[in-house]
């Protein structure tokens, strides 16, 4: 399927007051977007507002709820829809975690994802949009100190290919592809992850990410994913520091 003009496109992006949803909305907006940026918290919303201009559209909501995805879907009609919020896991091995810390993902990262998917399917968008999930490289491989994040990163990526199904069944013409950027100190979430892992295996940091190769920026991110968006591939891919991978 053709990728989606970006110049002069509505994106809406969750998740865009920080790492790689803030990343994401700095690239579309480079790239000509007028970008719609969803997260909580107001004030980096807002220093991204002073970063982007009037070409950025802040918006204080909880993605989580069904009809915050509804509204913003129906009110601005985005043709790019990049689903990116989620929580960061309590880095704990397994019986250290409760039923809600291990659960915390799919309460989170999956039911944002499929009251948007959902509603994306039933607005619907228009003819050659492209909605983005971003997965992670851990439900390849799995992460023993994130409860049940890596699960719920690969119902994701699942979930995301039944869209793309259900698109195709009516004919409705809309991309769904799902990204799996690898661990990176380059956020937030990665910074804990990385510290947590490295203590893990008995590390200092440094050894543990000269371990792991070189890591992925967020700045890498944001350019690969809108390049993904402007390009024509479709299904998943893994995000590393070397780009975009298509998987089988």
């Amino acid at each position: 399927m053709a990728g989606t003009e970006i110049t002069g496109a509505t994106a809406l992006v969750t998740g865009a007051s920080r790492g790689f949803g803030r990343a994401i909305a700095e690239a579309l907006s480079a790239a000509g977007a007028r970008v719609v940026g969803v997260a909580r918290d107001r004030d980096a919303l807002a220093g991204l507002r002073a970063e982007l201009g009037d070409a950025f559209t802040p918006v204080v909501a909880d993605v989580t709820d069904p009809n915050v995805a509804g509204h913003l879907i129906d009110a601005h009609r985005p043709r790019i829809l990049v689903l990116n919020a989620g929580a960061s896991p309590l880095p704990r091995p397994l019986h250290q975690h409760t039923w809600q810390s291990f659960s915390q993902a799919w309460d989170v990262d999956v039911k944002h994802a499929f009251h948007w998917t959902r509603e994306a399917l039933l607005a619907p968008l228009e003819p050659g949009s492209t909605v983005v999930a971003m997965s992670s490289g851990a439900s390849l491989q799995g992460s023993p100190l994130s409860g049940g994040y890596a699960g719920a990163k690969a119902a994701i990526r699942f979930l995301t290919s039944y869209a793309a199904g259900e698109s195709d069944r009516a004919g409705l013409g809309i991309r769904f592809v799902s990204v799996l950027p690898r661990l990176t100190p380059a956020t937030e979430l990665g910074s804990h992850a990385v510290t947590a892992y490295a203590a893990y295996y008995g590390m200092d940091v440094a050894s543990y990410l000269a371990s792991q190769g070189p890591a992925l920026t967020t700045e890498q991110a944001g350019k690969s994913v809108t390049g993904l968006i402007g390009g024509d591939g479709a299904g998943a891919f893994l995000l590393t520091s070397e780009g975009m991978r298509p998987l089988s």
